[in-house]
């Protein structure tokens, strides 16, 4: 679940810090997160970070007893920021792809969801045959935009910054689909927000393209992967997992 150079400074954006034990004995740990991905990860009007990335962050840093600072950062600049040292992690429903492992480390997965394609309530579009020809919204330097680009290609892809623009191009009839993750666009549809619209059809997943599933981004080389890895295994094990899965799904997200 990408990346072009535009990316908001860490330092420039609201934030707030997590604590958990001794601050005496803690690491500091800067995470970055989009604030625009609901249910993952939205940022309210009072500057806080909000949704199921956010309470496994928090939960990862209680776990391991860490200090830990939530940011929010643009999408398309996340692993340049990363790289750029302006903060150390990245929990931000960013899919572990081959692609990116060229480029950052990832901790193990602590979510799997697949793809899915969302379309007008009174469209004339019945299945997949029926985008050729029609415009396909999608958020820039995602895994969905690299998978319309490879399994509709007779569709006209339109990229945007994030997915609340392309939410406001297809309820003003402007695109005739979009294409994102098929527990985002299921969550949208069922708001008010997204009565426009409904889901045409989940899409099998292309492990080349979508990856094992969303994974924590670290520096390469940064111990912090491993590190991330063992507290998602902690979290899993003794029930704080389920207990924030269950706020936001009615099915077990971590996938298979």
């Amino acid at each position: 679940m990408r990346i072009a150079p535009r990316f908001l400074a860490a330092a420039s954006i609201a934030a707030f810090a997590l604590f958990a034990g001794s601050a005496s004995a803690q690491e500091k740990i800067v995470i970055a997160s989009e604030g625009a991905y609901p249910p993952f990860n939205s940022l309210e009007t009072d500057g806080t970070l909000t949704g199921f990335d956010i309470d496994i962050a928090k939960a990862l840093c209680e776990e391991m007893k860490a200090e830990c600072e939530l940011v929010t950062n643009d999408w398309d600049g996340m692993i340049p920021a990363l790289q750029a040292k302006k903060f150390d992690a990245i929990i931000a429903s960013m899919s572990i792809t081959p692609e990116r492992l060229q480029q950052v480390d990832f901790s193990k997965k602590y979510y799997n969801t697949g793809p899915a394609i969302a379309v007008p309530k009174d469209t004339d579009i019945t299945d997949l045959e029926g985008l050729k020809g029609k415009t396909l919204g999608a958020q820039t330097s995602t895994t969905h935009a690299n998978y319309a680009e490879k399994h509709m290609p007779d569709s006209d892809l339109k990229l945007y910054p994030t997915a609340d623009e392309y939410k406001l191009d297809i309820q003003n009839g402007r695109i005739d689909a979009v294409i994102d993750d098929v527990v985002v666009l299921s969550e949208w549809v069922k708001s008010e927000d997204g009565a426009c619209c409904k889901i045409l059809t989940p899409l099998t997943p292309d492990v080349e393209i979508n990856g094992e599933g969303a994974g924590i981004a670290v520096r390469k080389g940064d111990p912090l992967a491993d590190k991330f890895t063992a507290a998602i295994a902690a979290i899993r094990e003794n029930g704080k997992y389920k207990e924030i899965n269950d706020k936001y799904f009615d099915f077990d997200v971590y996938g298979d």
